[in-house]
């Protein structure tokens, strides 16, 4: 071949490897390139961490002492975390944020039981925060994130993340040697350590869906192995105004137990006589069927269902008796007295390790001081005095235009007229010394000296009593009573809006008032004589100015769950006692 060829075949050759190269080029950097929407998602999480990282909280004592996690839910600086945490911490602690500034901080509310500690960072009223998911909405599979402070790393509060999968739901913890029991929490991989306490635990669309707090762990404690457990938001969501009355509060119980039998039906196997329960209708051998809406299949799902009510819940239960399905509703007890919830949240000597040292009660700064108040039952009575003022403001906006008139006051005597729903005629007259009824061919009397607290009408759970304590109410608010305190929210009746609850003491009976927490109205009036009874209800419409005086427009009165009957008002006359017209006839004799 001559040269002249060769170096045709050159560059064919070249031109050949370099077309080839070129294509290769082409096709492995297309086999490469990464897919925008992956691109997009990855930017996603990573915006969705930078807004949820800065409503976590890293918590630690005032001294340094202690420490773990927390989520601001609220701009004037509610967060939640645990209750472990805080018992290590103290009243007063420190809280760093994402923008490297440090918080002086006070407890606000505890709930030992579920391991969940109310607390609130101070100095500014716009604070970023998270919103509160729905934990009922989660499924197995989905995307969460961890986020906190593990092993207190966050030295320059920047806090943790740790992306994973929830692993199961409705999971029930045994409090296994301690106190803490966590009923109805979520289960997830992703990383839960030591620090991690209290911290949020997010959904992919950065909200609260539960706060975490325990894990399994091997190597002395200090290694997760990948099962996380987080207290679910929407329990803690029953207990959030609890929290904010400064309350210790408690978990609820049944006052029965119950033991199934081999195809898994539950039955009551022994109940407490003095509970609601048992008073509603409940009996030794009843088939269980629902609590709360949701059917039960196991004793092991009946605890984790009822580990999620506060101390004081009304829910419904359903049960087979003798055949029957019966519907009640009932006011669930307490689960510890006050003397062991008190032994559960009295400063400890020690704490696990990896929480640091307990420290000793801080004092706070000075600016800050007057924010708590101590008290038994309460991890701060301040806040519940904050509460009760919430409420009377807003209930006294609701009457602002109705007048009471200085002649209606403690001395006067009332006269209601009315009918009741059926259409019989009803009298009812409340005095200073007594109160009577008259109602069809009944008539009713009340001391108020001596025999205080009676049951009349009979069967009615002390209607005239009840009756007293709200003209005593819509004369004199809480001043008329010996003790008041908020108690914290419920739904009204079970599945009614909520109310906010604030009680009362009268001659040593206790009453429960309750406040529609968006419009801030009266609603009702729990009025029980004695313990162990049942309460007499009332449930009040709108009220009315009638002369001198404004009053419920309508009474509902009902009692151990049956209606009793319904007041309509028509009219009310103020009359003085004889001896007051007396004297001022007197007076007037004098002037002359």
């Amino acid at each position: 071949m001559s040269n002249k060829g060769k170096q045709n075949l050159f560059v064919r050759l070249v031109l050949t490897l370099g077309c080839v190269s070129i294509f290769s080029t082409i096709t492995i950097t297309s086999a490469w390139a990464v897919d925008p929407q992956v691109i997009e998602t990855e930017q996603a999480r990573i915006e969705t961490v930078a807004t949820i990282s800065k409503a976590t909280v890293c918590v630690f004592g005032s001294k340094g002492g202690g420490g773990g996690s927390g989520v601001l839910i609220s701009p004037d600086g509610y967060a939640l975390s645990n209750f472990h945490v805080t018992e290590a911490t103290g009243t007063f602690m420190k809280c760093g944020l994402d923008d490297g500034k440090l918080y002086d901080t006070v407890l606000v509310g505890l709930d030992p039981t579920g391991d969940v500690a109310l607390i609130k960072l101070l100095g500014r009223e716009d604070f970023p925060y998270a919103p509160l998911g729905n934990s009922d909405q989660v499924q197995v599979g989905d995307e969460v994130y961890t986020v906190g402070n593990p092993f207190l790393l966050a030295a320059d509060y920047r806090p943790s993340v740790s992306l994973g999968i929830v692993s199961g739901t409705h999971r029930y913890q045994y409090p296994a040697g301690t106190f803490l029991e966590y009923t109805d929490c979520i289960q997830v991989d992703a990383a839960i350590n030591p620090g991690n306490s209290g911290g949020p635990l997010f959904n992919d669309r950065g909200e609260v869906i539960g706060i975490n707090g325990r894990a399994s762990f091997e190597k002395r404690g200090r290694v997760n192995t990948g099962a996380g457990y987080a207290i679910s938001i929407n329990q803690i969501k029953m207990f959030l105004d609890h929290l904010k009355s400064g309350r210790v509060v408690d978990h609820a119980t049944l006052g029965a137990t119950l033991v199934s039998d081999e195809d898994g039906t539950l039955y009551v196997d022994q109940i407490l006589e003095t509970e609601s329960v048992y008073r509603r209708g409940l009996q030794s051998r009843d088939e269980i069927i629902s609590i709360a809406g949701r059917t039960l299949t196991s004793v092991n799902q009946f605890k984790n269902i009822l580990g999620i009510f506060p101390e004081g819940w009304p829910v419904k239960l359903a049960f087979r008796q003798e055949g029957e399905t019966q519907n009640i509703l009932v006011r669930l007890p307490a689960l510890h007295s006050e003397q062991e919830l008190a032994e559960i949240v009295k400063p400890k000597k020690s704490m696990h390790p990896a929480m640091g040292e307990v420290e000793k009660q801080p004092t706070g700064p000075e600016e800050y001081q007057h924010l708590y108040e101590a008290k038994p039952g309460y991890a701060n009575y301040y806040f519940n005095r904050v509460q009760q003022e919430r409420v009377l403001q807003a209930y006294r906006s609701t009457v602002q235009n109705l007048e009471m008139t200085e002649a209606a006051q403690n001395k006067s005597v009332w006269v209601v007229t009315g009918t009741e729903a059926k259409g019989a005629k009803y009298e009812l007259v409340l005095a200073p010394t007594a109160i009577g009824f008259r109602i069809g061919r009944g008539i009713y009397l009340q001391p108020l000296q001596g025999e205080a607290g009676i049951d009349e009408p009979e069967a009615s759970g002390g209607l005239l009593i009840a009756l007293h304590q709200l003209r005593v109410w819509l004369t004199n608010g809480p001043s008329g009573f010996t003790d008041n305190y908020h108690w914290g929210s419920e739904p009204l009746d079970g599945e009614g809006p909520l109310v906010d609850v604030l009680v009362t003491t009268w001659e040593n009976m206790e009453s429960r008032w309750l406040f529609n927490q968006e419009t801030g109205q009266l609603v009702g009036l729990d009025s029980r004589r004695v313990e162990d009874i049942e309460a007499c209800e009332l449930r009040f419409g709108s009220y009315q100015q009638y002369e001198q005086v404004f009053f419920p427009e309508q009474i509902r009165v009902s009692y151990s769950g049956t209606s009793l009957v319904t007041l309509n008002t028509e009219e009310i006359k103020v009359n003085q006692p004889a001896a007051a017209s007396e004297n001022k006839d007197a007076k007037v004799e004098e002037q002359k």
